[in-house]
């Protein structure tokens, strides 16, 4: 298992990563190509990052413990 600054430090990463590429997705979708998407972009990832971040803190943890109970449940079907 990593140290809690990796897992954070990941988290920060990830939720950085994931913030910057949904807000553009969706900003992209529902304006288009014009020249607004970057402004709407910027401020959208600007809330989103810390929201995503705040989240993953609590989710990930879940997360974690959720995989880990599927892959022993699926590892005890394949001892029996």
């Amino acid at each position: 298992m990593h140290s809690k600054k990796v897992l954070i430090t990941a988290q920060v990463f990830i939720s950085g990563m994931m913030a910057f590429l949904m807000t553009g997705f969706f900003s992209l979708l529902h304006l288009g190509m014009t020249s607004h998407i970057v402004d709407a972009w910027a401020s959208s990832f600007i809330i989103a990052w810390p929201v995503a971040f705040c989240f993953s803190l609590v989710v990930s943890p879940l997360a974690f413990m959720m995989a880990g109970r599927l892959m022993a449940n699926r590892d005890l079907v394949r001892a029996e």
